[in-house]
Formats: C-alpha cells, structure tokens, sequence
C-alpha cells in the first residue's frame, strides 16, 4: 500500500461541497468513486478542508492509502479518466506513509471574487458575487490589514461547527483589483486571504463585513471592534458560496518521496 497526495480543482455549482453525503453528489464521493474504479475496491479520502456547497477549488489537496503499483503520474492520468469533467487531478504525487491532508497543512490560502456592477455574465456569474454598487478598494484594503496576525475570529465563526479554540493567525489579507473580463463589463475585485486555518464561514464571513466597508456603510475601524466583540451578530453578512475558491495548501518540502509527480499540463 502507498500514499498519494493529489491536488484538485472542481468547480463546485454542482456539488453539496466536500464531505461525502447520503444520496447527493459531493467531491469527495465523487473521488473516491474513480479511485475505487482504478484500484478495485474502496478506498477513504481525506480532504485539507470540507469546502462548502457551491464552493471552488484551485488548489484542493487529498490524501489517500491505495495499492497502486505505477508512478504518481499515472496514478493522476488515470482518475482524470474516470471523474467528472469539472472536477480535475492537477497534481499526483506519492509521499511520506502517514501523510494527513488536514493534519499536516501548516496554510491555507482562499480567494473571493467579486463583480462591481455591469451584466450578470453567464460565463462570470458561477465564480462572482455581483453587486451594482460601486465598492471603495482602498477603504477595504485598509481593513483588511486590521484583519493580520494572530487574533480570536469567533466574531467571523458561523454556528455549526464549534473548536476547542477560534485563534487563527492570518498571514496576509489582501484586497486588489483582478484584470478586465471579456465576458463582463463590470470591475473585478479579489479578495485573498492566507492563514494557519479556518473556522467555518471565516472567509465568507469576513469579505461580507469587508463589502460594508467597501460600501460605506461601516468605518475601517468598525474591523477592530467586530473582533474585539467576540460576537458573531456584529459582523457583517456572510457573502455567498460562489465567489470563494480554496487556491492552496501548504505543506512541509519533506513530505514528497516522489520527483515523478503529475502535472495536469505535463504532456
């Protein structure tokens, strides 16, 4: 038996997120199904994180104990045959026997996307959260960095899915304008933020108080006390699914036994 970590990207608009549920199409089942199809038997996946429904991935990264006898690279080749077309194995590669796709994440780095006015786009729409009002960068840009370093983000926790601690520490919290779209007219705003790790809904939690910022509705400095309440009701909305992206995962250099890895542009 052997341990392979892959690297995946799917869109998610037709997934109840991650995690493996009873009669619904998620990425996990979904994955383990290809994988159970190559190797002729069940086989568990664990995920760096259970993306929520609606949620993408760049940069998603599993493990799984399977006994495969070729390189990572064909490990990779082949599941790209049996999944879905929207989601893809980037990256296959065997490592270290022990190797734990959450556990030994050290960062996780998220991306939301936003669209300042123009047409809801059908090529953009899935992967934005479209406002009509036009959004302050620089005002967001000033919160965001109030946001950095080590804090109690419980203000940013939604209910569901409590942890024996709510300090995390973000490492960067950027907001910046992303390149023009042929597919819409609007501007493009991202928002990227990179941690330790993530309570559930952090993310959609904070880029919904950074848009009141933006909007003017609340003070760069409102940021600071919304952490300083450790409470959930004074922060502002959680911004939907569909903009946010999990675009990487770190993980130690030692973890990797393979230089054969596969790439999804290898040829």
């Amino acid at each position: 038996m052997r341990t392979f970590k892959l690297t995946l990207a799917y869109d998610g608009t037709s997934y109840f997120g991650w995690q493996v549920q009873p009669q619904r199409p998620t990425i996990q089942s979904e994955l383990q199904k290809a994988i159970a199809t190559i190797v002729s038997q069940p086989v568990s996946v664990v995920g760096s994180g259970r993306t929520d429904t609606g949620v993408h991935a760049i940069g998603q990264v599993a493990s799984c104990v399977v006994p495969w006898k070729s390189s990572g690279r064909n490990f990779g080749l082949a599941l790209n045959t049996k999944l879905p077309l929207d989601i893809t194995v980037t990256e296959s590669v065997e490592v270290a026997h022990g190797f734990h796709a959450i556990r030994d994440a050290e960062r996780k780095r998220y991306r939301y996307q936003l669209q300042m006015g123009g047409f809801d786009s059908p090529f953009e729409r899935r992967f934005r959260w479209r406002l009509k009002q036009p959004l302050s960068l620089q005002l967001m840009q000033q919160a965001a960095k109030r946001l950095v370093g080590e804090h109690d983000f419980v203000s940013f926790q939604a209910a569901g899915s409590e942890r024996a601690t709510t300090v995390r520490t973000i490492f960067e919290c950027v907001v910046y304008p992303q390149r023009a779209s042929d597919y819409c007219d609007g501007l493009l705003l991202a928002i990227e933020i990179e941690a330790n790790g993530f309570l559930y809904n952090m993310v959609r939690n904070i880029v919904g108080s950074l848009v009141e910022v933006g909007l003017r509705r609340k003070e760069v400095d409102w940021i600071s006390s919304v952490l300083e309440a450790k409470d959930r009701t004074k922060a502002g909305p959680t911004a939907p699914a569909h903009g946010l992206f999990l675009v990487r995962v770190k993980y130690p250099p030692s973890i990797q036994l393979e230089s054969d890895a596969f790439h999804s542009f290898d040829e």
